[in-house]
C-alpha cells in the first residue's frame, strides 16, 4: 500500500496518489496532471479512479485531462451534476483498488456534493480518511460558498450533521487527510499542520467540541472573510469542463517580441510580473501587477485579477514554463505569451519603465513621526492587524486592495507593509497601477517594524 500527499504550497492544496497491487487512485488532482501519469508509469501501475471530494473553488482540478489521458472513472459524492461523465456514488458506496477499499462518506456542509473517502487497509481496518474541505487540521470548510442557492445557515446545519453522523464516529487513530492546510481561504483558521487523527481533531478543533446546533452554526458562520470572486468562476469551470491543459500551456509559453508584447499591452492586456520584489522594484514595466514566484502567486493573482481577461507575463528568464502552469492552476486560461528575454529586453529597447522605492522599518517610523501627512498602510488581515499594529496606520487588506482606496489621494505619500514583505510589495504594484504615483514599500514588514523602539504600538481585542 502506497499513500502519498502531494503538498502543493503556493496553493495551500493536498492531493493524493494511493496504490495497491497495480491500481491507483488519484485524490482532488491539480490541472497539471501529468505527474500524476509518471507516477504511476514508474511504478508500473495504472490509474483506475479519480476521486474528486467537490466541486473546488480555489483552484481548477485535472480531472478532465486526466480521465480523457488514463481512462480512468471520475468519482463525484452524491447530488453531482456535470457537463462531462462522472460516476455519481451513492452514499456508503464502496470502491475496490486492488487489496484497499475506499468508501463514499456523504459528507455536505461545505458544499452540497461534499464527501470524504474512507480507505480500509488490506487487513481490513480503517486507516484513514481523505476530509477534502469538510474537515482541516484546528477548522472545517467555509460554509458560505452557495450564495443565492442556499445560506451559509443552511449549509453550517449540514456540516453540523456530517460531523457528528460520519466523521467523529471513526476511530481515533483513523488518519484525516484534507484537501487544504495553513494559507487556504477555503477555512477560516487552518492549523499548520497538513494532516492529523480523529482523535486529535476531536480533542483541539473547535468544530468538533459538544456543542448545540445552533452554536455550531454561529461558530463557523462567524468571521469569515468574503471568498474571492475567483472562486466561484473556478467552482464553474471544475463543474463544466474547460480547455485542456496542453491547449492553454501551449498559447501561455509563446515568446513574444517587445513590440508585440506592448501590443497586447495597448489592447489592455494585463501584465503580470512573476519576479522576486528585490528585482522588480528596480526597474518594471509601467502597470504591471507583481506577484513573485516565492509567493502564494496565484492565488494572490486570481484574487485580484479577472481570470478570463487576457494576460501577458513578464519572468526571469527560465522561469516562464512555471509562471505559466501555476496560473493556469487557478484558471487563467487567457495567457497571451511572455516578454522574451524578460525585463531587460525591455529595458534595453529603450521603452519607459517604472520603480518602487523601498525603506526599512526605522525609516517607516521616522518618516511617519516627521511627515504626519504620510498614509502607513497595512495590508494585512483584519484579524493579524487587531493583533498589534502602528497607531497612526490604516488598514486595508490585500484582497482589497482594488476595490477598497477611495480614501487615499492619488499623489499622497504612501507607506505599505504587511507581515513580512511580500504582501506590501504586490500591494504597491497595484496601488501603481491604479495612479498612486507616492508609494513606498517597507521591507521586512510587520515582523521587524514591532521592534523599532520608537514604533507606537497598538493591540486591540480579537473576535474575528
Amino acid at each position: 500500500m502506497i499513500i502519498e500527499q502531494l503538498y502543493t504550497n503556493c496553493l495551500a492544496q493536498a492531493a493524493y496518489y494511493i496504490e495497491s497491487n497495480g491500481e491507483v487512485a488519484i485524490i482532488d488532482p491539480l490541472r497539471d496532471y501529468q505527474m500524476y501519469i509518471d507516477k504511476a508509469t514508474a511504478n508500473g501501475a495504472k490509474i483506475k479512479y479519480i476521486f474528486e471530494t467537490h466541486f473546488h473553488a480555489d483552484f481548477v482540478s485535472g480531472h478532465v485531462d486526466l480521465a480523457a489521458k488514463t481512462g480512468a472513472t471520475i468519482i463525484y459524492g452524491p447530488t453531482t451534476v456535470t457537463n462531462f461523465p462522472v460516476h455519481v456514488a451513492a452514499d456508503n458506496e464502496v470502491f475496490e483498488l486492488g487489496k484497499l477499499k475506499i468508501k463514499v462518506l456523504h459528507t455536505p456542509g461545505h458544499t452540497l456534493e461534499s464527501s470524504s473517502f474512507l480507505l480500509t487497509d488490506e487487513n481490513g481496518k480503517d486507516y484513514c480518511v481523505f476530509t477534502g474541505d469538510t474537515l482541516f487540521v484546528g477548522d472545517v470548510g467555509r460554509p458560505d460558498l452557495l450564495d443565492g442557492f442556499m445560506t451559509k445557515e443552511e449549509l453550517a446545519a449540514k456540516m453540523f450533521n456530517s460531523l457528528n453522523t460520519k466523521i467523529k464516529p471513526l476511530s481515533d487513530d483513523v488518519i484525516v487527510y484534507p484537501a487544504h492546510g495553513p494559507g487556504s481561504a477555503c477555512g477560516k483558521n487552518i492549523g499548520k499542520e497538513t494532516f492529523s487523527t480523529i482523535g486529535e481533531q476531536k480533542a483541539s478543533n473547535y468544530a468538533l467540541q459538544p456543542m448545540t446546533e445552533a452554536a455550531f452554526i454561529t461558530a463557523i458562520t462567524t468571521g469569515i472573510a468574503p471568498a474571492p470572486s475567483y472562486f466561484f468562476k473556478d467552482a464553474k469551470l471544475n463543474k463544466q469542463g474547460y480547455a485542456s491543459f496542453e491547449t492553454v500551456i501551449e498559447q501561455g509559453l509563446k515568446p513574444l517580441s517587445v513590440d508585440k508584447f506592448e501590443e497586447f499591452y495597448v489592447e489592455g492586456a494585463t501584465i503580470i510580473d512573476t519576479r522576486l520584489a528585490d528585482f522588480f522594484e528596480l526597474g518594471f514595466i509601467p502597470k504591471s501587477f507583481n506577484f513573485g514566484l516565492n509567493g502564494q502567486y496565484a492565488i494572490w493573482a486570481a484574487t485580484l485579477l479577472d481570470i478570463h481577461s487576457p494576460i501577458i507575463v513578464v519572468a526571469k528568464p527560465g522561469t516562464e514554463q512555471e509562471s505559466v502552469e501555476r496560473l493556469t492552476r487557478v484558471g487563467f486560461d487567457n495567457i497571451k505569451g511572455f516578454l522574451e528575454g524578460g525585463f531587460d529586453s525591455w529595458k534595453n529597447a529603450n521603452k519607459k519603465f517604472d520603480m518602487i522605492i523601498s525603506i526599512s522599518s526605522e525609516e517607516l517610523v521616522l518618516d511617519s513621526l516627521h511627515n504626519p501627512s504620510a498614509v502607513i498602510l497595512d495590508v494585512r488581515k483584519p484579524t493579524e492587524f487587531a493583533s498589534g499594529h502602528l497607531m497612526q496606520a490604516k488598514n486595508i487588506q490585500l484582497s482589497e486592495i482594488l476595490t477598497n482606496n477611495s480614501e487615499l489621494a492619488k499623489n499622497q505619500e504612501i507607506l505599505v507593509h504587511c507581515a513580512g514583505g511580500y504582501r506590501s510589495m504586490v500591494a504597491a504594484a497595484a496601488l501603481k497601477t491604479q495612479g498612486f504615483t507616492n508609494v513606498k514599500n517597507v521591507w521586512g514588514g510587520w515582523s521587524q517594524i514591532k521592534d523599532e523602539p520608537k514604533a507606537q504600538i497598538v493591540q486591540e481585542a480579537v473576535n474575528a
